[in-house]
């Protein structure tokens, strides 16, 4: 069984774009990015094709302009990501990590959604 690839951060910023957007070629995902990065075209294309042989991207090489698609889902990253933090940064302790993270600024919005949530849970 092959291990889940975790993302760098220049590869989450392509993702992000992925996600939000759709299937992109490479031209429209330096566009997203150069908004707010200096990054050039033959960066993002190299990114792309690293992800691409990592798994985290698939190809569609059948027009000139190749289409790229991402084939990890954003919940399944975040996931990922949020249970790395969880063992290292927090001993394995969940709810330190809601305790810390309620301890920013929240907004009313992000209060009432966490409460869903916790709604849900409990309902469980």
């Amino acid at each position: 069984m092959r291990t889940k690839v975790k993302p760098t951060g220049a590869e989450l910023e392509v993702l992000q774009v992925l996600w939000q957007a759709g299937p992109s070629t490479v031209r429209d995902i330096h566009n997203a990015l150069r908004k707010t990065h200096s990054t050039g075209y033959t960066t993002v294309l190299k990114i792309m094709q690293i992800m691409h042989e990592k798994g985290l991207l698939e190809r569609d090489a059948s027009a000139r302009a190749h289409i790229y698609a991402s084939l990890v889902t954003k919940e399944d990253t975040q996931g990922q990501f949020v249970n790395d933090l969880v063992s290292k940064v927090f001993a394995g302790s969940t709810s330190q990590l809601v305790v810390r993270a309620l301890s920013e600024k929240s907004s009313k919005k992000e209060i009432e959604e966490i409460r869903a949530v916790l709604n849900r849970l409990e309902g469980k």
